[in-house]
């Protein structure tokens, strides 16, 4: 029996570097839109049709914990001060297992920071300041 997939850690990767470890990810998703259309059978029986339309991928979304880095800030920045076109930047999420060995990748293209969401600070709390990116990105594949 092969060994079941822990999600405890996982990896971003920009332009083939390593940038942060993550304790939480979600939109790892593709959708292909459907196309609805009537047609006529043979027998004068009307029917709607199901064709596919374009494909649409889901955001990603990262969280982790704050630390002293500033790399996901810094890509931000270039989308906050108009270089979107710099901003753009091919990316993966990678999998790794407890001996720090690849296991699974997801690559996108074209992805720039939408979003950042720095921690909510509360010294009355007990949790770990964390922060969030969400990634637009323009295609998505499993490597």
């Amino acid at each position: 029996m092969p060994d079941l997939m822990t999600t405890f850690a996982f990896v971003l990767e920009i332009d083939s570097v390593e940038i942060a470890t993550f304790r939480k990810c979600s939109g790892i998703e593709s959708e292909t839109e459907t196309i609805e259309f009537k047609e006529a059978t043979k027998e004068g029986k009307m029917m709607i049709r199901k064709a596919p339309g374009a494909m649409k991928w889901s955001d990603i979304t990262l969280e982790r914990r704050v630390d002293a880095t500033t790399h996901l800030w810094d890509w931000r920045q270039e989308v906050i001060n108009g270089n979107i076109d710099d901003a753009r930047r091919n990316g993966s999420i990678v999998v790794k297992d407890s001996l720090n060995s690849e296991v699974a990748r997801w690559n996108f293209y074209s992805g720039w920071p939408s979003k950042y969401t720095g921690a909510d600070f509360d010294a009355g709390a007990n949790e770990i300041a964390a922060e969030k990116i969400v990634i637009t990105h323009e295609g998505l594949e499993r490597a």
